[in-house]
């Protein structure tokens, strides 16, 4: 029979082994799934062209393209969060035989990095706009923005009228959510985990948030996944996501209701993250605005179905006027006479 052990002998004491092995695979894992930003040389290499050139808008050195017929109406674009001007090649192919087009990455995507100014709102966007049509000087064009290029372009054109012809809205952003926020935006906006999270790998993140974006999986691409993953790990690029996050209010679509822009309004009917109920909301809001829903489509309808889409962009543009000058004022004889003209000998 085997000896009782003896009620004094304490059981060997496991735990300390235990801990050391499950702080070696969170170290593992921690490992395996940091991901640091890329070289900005390495990224300007694989996604820009012979299309691409950088220049200083307020301080930062932003990706733009402009593409089409230079002598066409000019057509500025602006694309949504975590996006880059690379969504609009569609319609740059489209409608390039129509229209001047400039695209652009906003501060804090794409190829364009962090700006000194710091700030990554929907206000502090239109201003870079702004900016960016001062340089390249435009004084009227059309304006496009998709999502919340859509508020962006919503906001500049409510305070800058003077300087919109049209405007052009794509499953836009305008409303507050009622619903919760998208995964990646909670995720940021929790203390620590956001922190954190923006430097693990964003493969996982982006492939789930594209085949939400996307009403055909076939968009889905590895390359279009790779793409979007890696513009994320531009120098700078999560930093601004993150700041982005926390510091966005909630929109106010009060300005809508001032509109006096002609407006169109495009919206994929199949779209997952922005209501079709939202458009119906902008064309109710913005006298005169007109509305089409692409039924089939997702959120980023130019993408999936350029043609269509763009035809609608290509019925709606007018060619552009500029505002008259006003006349100079006559011209006056400017000659100083003495206050008391001597009289002839």
């Amino acid at each position: 029979m085997p000896q009782r052990r003896r009620r004094d002998e304490a059981p060997r004491r496991r735990w300390p082994i235990v801990a050391l092995f499950v702080m070696g695979v969170l170290a593992g894992v921690a490992l395996w799934a940091y991901s640091p930003s890329l070289p900005a040389e390495t990224l300007i290499a694989r996604y820009a062209d012979d299309r691409s050139k950088f220049i200083d808008i307020g301080g930062v050195r932003a990706h733009v393209r402009e593409q089409g017929d230079p002598n066409g109406i000019p057509i500025v674009l602006i694309h949504g969060s975590m996006g880059s001007l690379h969504m609009w090649e569609s319609w740059v192919r489209e409608l390039g035989d129509k229209a001047r087009l400039i695209s652009v990455d906003l501060p804090g995507h794409g190829l364009t990095g962090a700006w000194p100014r710091d700030e990554y709102t929907i206000d502090a966007y239109a201003d870079f706009v702004e900016v960016l049509v001062d340089t390249l000087n435009l004084d009227l064009f059309v304006l496009v923005g998709h999502s919340m290029g859509g508020a962006v372009a919503w906001t500049f054109a409510a305070t800058r009228p003077d300087r919109v012809s049209q405007l052009i809205l794509v499953d836009a952003a305008g409303y507050p959510r009622t619903g919760e926020a998208p995964l990646p935006i909670r995720l940021a906006r929790t203390p620590v985990v956001g922190d954190i999270g923006i430097y693990f790998k964003p493969e996982r993140l982006v492939r789930r948030s594209l085949s939400e974006v996307y009403a055909d999986p076939a968009m889905v691409t590895p390359e279009r996944i790779r793409r979007y993953a890696e513009l994320q790990r531009f120098p700078g690029n999560r930093e601004a996501t993150l700041q982005r996050a926390r510091t966005q209010e909630p929109l106010d679509p009060a300005p809508l209701k001032r509109l006096d822009v002609p407006t169109l309004i495009l919206w994929g009917g199949k779209d997952r993250w922005v209501p079709t109920a939202d458009a119906f909301r902008f064309q109710n809001d913005i006298k005169g605005s007109k509305l089409e829903i692409f039924e089939a489509l997702g959120h980023n309808p130019m993408e999936e179905d350029p043609k269509a889409t763009a035809a609608a962009v290509a019925a709606f543009i007018k060619p552009i006027t500029l505002r008259p000058t006003p006349p100079p004022e006559p011209a006056t004889d400017q000659t100083v006479h003495p206050s008391v003209m001597p009289e002839k000998d």
